[in-house]
């Protein structure tokens, strides 16, 4: 299993920045691609950003000026920088990870955290 802790989360006003973290724990063969995903009450799950193994980048196309996506694979931590935070971007942030275990190298599965509340106030 791979457990996941993500952090970084609070309150913050529109306008100021947040750097999300995602730390992964276990029993961990390698992490492959990682991402954030976000979820507000009104809305479903959304895609936010993606980092492969090999460090390339994809960004939800409406928020990819405001976002810088990295990680370190030596310490399956993965990072979230926003930017000029608006109220719109108030949700749960969850970090996803597609990951191989040690007891089951071949097999890929996805693992989710529980999530990181950030809320912007105007």
């Amino acid at each position: 299993q791979v457990q996941l802790v993500e952090s970084g989360g609070g309150l913050v006003q529109a306008g100021g920045s947040l750097r999300l973290s995602c730390t992964a724990s276990g029993d961990i063969f390698r992490i492959r691609d990682m991402a954030w995903f976000r979820q507000s009450p009104e809305k479903q799950r959304e895609f936010v950003a993606r980092i492969t193994y090999g460090g390339n980048k994809n960004y939800v196309d409406s928020l990819k000026d405001r976002l810088t996506i990295s990680r370190d694979n030596i310490k399956n931590t993965m990072s979230l920088q926003i930017n000029s935070l608006k109220p719109e971007d108030t949700a749960v942030y969850y970090c996803d990870v597609e990951a191989q275990t040690n007891s089951q190298p071949l097999k890929i599965d996805h693992y989710w955290g529980q999530g990181t509340q950030v809320t912007v106030s105007a």
